[in-house]
């Protein structure tokens, strides 16, 4: 690291508070530790995550950084002693334990997946924290299958834009719910089978129609709150509900005894809490599964809006208007 500058440009939360409180300042390059490597960051993605904890509503873990950002695209310019089969000068992508809004960050060397030939900076770094966590969420541990039913609610996020793509590549049949025309067509564009818009038509009665009243195999639900009764009264018997967050809220009333008689599943996640070697895993089914569709153009990052790195505030904005259709991006280089 004897070639590099001490210091670089990166955002700080100087507090919790709204998207202003965000400012581009001058702080130490981070150091790595022996299974990380160094990253000059290209572009970094924007998440809700992001959003939550500058506004003090998500605390990141005590061996984090302290800057926002969970995900990067960019090139090796220092290694740890132990980084696995990656060398200086690879061109990566990486699940960042933060730090990303930055010109450099660290990263795991087993988050690390090779930057697929052809993708822009901006497409690159995209495709971490969606394939990780939708791979995970709905093929893993919902368990999708070819010939399968799955709805997923906010189709149009860059959670829901990834989750329509893969759900397609996989077979199944995907209904999505969305907050407006444009969103509803911008979902069938990615291969929805179905798109609901909810502010104009009740999304479970329209769904007993769309499936002859035999209910979906899988509910992807980053919503929660009083959508929770509606979407395990939509579940088919053996039915899988995969919640992954909460705008809706984080309490609904339910009744269990569906659970019992249709033999439901109910299981939830959240990526960055997971260990190192949880994550590791992830990241390899992804290059192994999710990669190949990727290269192919079969799942696509979808990038609605790219930002310098000093106008973070603005993405979190437009992040936080749900006006957006797939990803925002920070673009360092």
């Amino acid at each position: 690291m004897t070639d590099l500058p001490k210091q670089m440009k990166g955002i700080q939360i100087q507090e919790p508070g709204g998207p202003e409180v965000l400012a581009l300042t001058v702080c130490d390059i981070p150091t790595i530790a022996n299974s990380e490597v160094l990253i000059k960051v290209h572009a970094a993605g924007v998440n809700r995550p992001d959003c939550l904890q500058r506004a003090g509503l998500y605390i990141a873990p005590e061996n984090a950084s302290a800057l926002p950002g969970l995900e990067v695209s960019g090139e090796i310019v220092a290694t740890g002693t132990n980084a696995g089969k990656w060398n200086v000068g690879d061109k990566v992508v990486a699940l960042t334990h933060g730090g990303g809004y930055a010109e450099y960050c660290t990263a795991e060397h087993s988050h690390c997946l090779p930057w697929p030939i052809g993708l822009s900076s901006e497409e690159a770094a995209a495709l971490p924290e969606t394939t990780f966590t939708v791979y995970h969420n709905l093929i893993e541990r919902g368990e999708l299958k070819q010939g399968e039913s799955v709805l997923i609610h906010g189709g149009s996020s860059g959670i829901g834009s990834t989750a329509i793509q893969i759900a397609r590549a996989t077979g199944a049949r995907v209904i999505v719910t969305a907050g407006n025309t444009e969103k509803c067509n911008y979902c069938l564009r990615l291969g929805a089978d179905f798109a609901i818009n909810y502010n104009e038509i009740d999304f479970v009665k329209e769904i007993s129609v769309i499936q002859n009243d035999s209910g979906v195999d899988v509910v992807l639900d980053m919503v929660a709150g009083s959508y929770v009764k509606r979407n395990v009264g939509l579940l088919a018997p053996d039915g899988r509900y995969i919640m992954i967050a909460f705008l809706g809220g984080i309490k609904a009333e339910l009744n269990f005894g569906q659970f019992l008689t249709k033999r439901l599943a109910m299981k939830g996640s959240t990526l960055r809490p997971q260990s190192v070697a949880q994550k590791a895993a992830i990241a390899a089914q992804v290059h192994t599964h999710v990669w190949p569709l990727v290269e192919d153009r079969k799942v696509t990052s979808n990038i609605y809006a790219s930002f310098p790195l000093a106008d973070a505030s603005k993405a979190h904005r437009l992040m936080e208007s749900s006006a957006h259709l797939g990803k925002i991006v920070l673009k360092i280089i």
